[in-house]
């Protein structure tokens, strides 16, 4: 940690800090993509987009 506060010329709790900054707004837009899939398939009539877009969930959810 110290090493990456060094190269980028910021404190230890900084780098810390966008770290965890950086998280959190990876989680919220996996989180609005999960949600913007689940509204897909709420509106789908297309057999196979169904069945897409529950595998995308699925890998969201559980991984690949």
């Amino acid at each position: 940690m110290r090493a990456l506060a060094r190269v980028k010329k910021a404190s230890a709790s900084r780098v810390i800090a966008e770290l965890v900054e950086s998280g959190l707004q990876a989680q919220d837009a996996e989180r609005d993509r999960f949600v913007q899939l689940a509204d897909r398939l709420a509106r789908s009539d297309d057999p196979a987009e169904q069945e897409r877009i529950k595998r995308e969930l699925a890998r969201l959810t559980f991984g690949d």
